[in-house]
């Protein structure tokens, strides 16, 4: 009997008001256990950006894809992060007998069976390394969209709606990489279309 291949599934991103929305997908390798896989969000960055190539590494496959803000807008988050999970699960270079998916709502289109895991990414270590993942790789580019348009701090607050970021939006108003769809940008837009 074949080792029955279990693919991990997590997001990073839904949260902010711009740049993208990270999915990653990751089968592990049982023969290379990785240890100190947790949630992204209870790890510290150094820990998270030590786990990240170890991952890469060790892991049997793993995907990580991107959705864009256009995306996000047209969509909504909701649907844009069920296809973010449905294309990082396709795009596994080995196919997955299931796929684990944090949270408590399944992509219609995913091209395995799934098991949604409220809380998966503390408990299950397939999505652990696919929360580090997205973690990691979204953090990154939020950094360097801070090059790309200064001043709103990305570095920093990656996006979150922090009081410097929400400073920085009515100051500023939104750049290309704010999702319109969020209320604080929308708002931010409404204002700047007034004066």
């Amino acid at each position: 009997m074949t080792e029955r291949l279990i693919a991990g599934v997590d997001e990073a991103g839904r949260g902010p008001l711009a740049g993208p929305l990270l999915v990653a997908a990751v089968v592990l390798d049982p023969q290379r256990p990785i240890d100190g896989l947790d949630d992204s969000k209870k790890l510290t960055e150094a820990r998270r950006e030590k786990l990240y190539p170890l991952i890469i590494e060790r892991a049997l496959a793993y995907c990580i894809v991107a959705i864009e803000r256009e995306e996000i807008d047209a969509l909504n988050i909701f649907q844009a992060t069920m296809a973010g999970m449905s294309r990082a699960v396709r795009g596994l270079s080995v196919r997955a007998h299931e796929a684990w998916i944090d949270g408590n709502r399944l992509p219609k289109d995913l091209p395995c069976p799934g098991r949604a895991i409220v809380g998966g990414d503390a408990l299950e270590p397939a999505i652990s390394a696919a929360s580090i993942l997205a973690k990691v790789s979204r953090d990154r580019t939020m950094v360097a969209l801070e090059q790309e348009h200064p001043g709103y701090g990305f570095a920093v607050h990656k996006g979150y709606p922090t009081p410097a970021h929400l400073a920085a939006l009515r100051q500023l108003g939104p750049c290309a990489q704010h999702r319109r769809s969020y209320a604080p940008v929308r708002q931010s837009l409404a204002q700047g279309a007034l004066f």
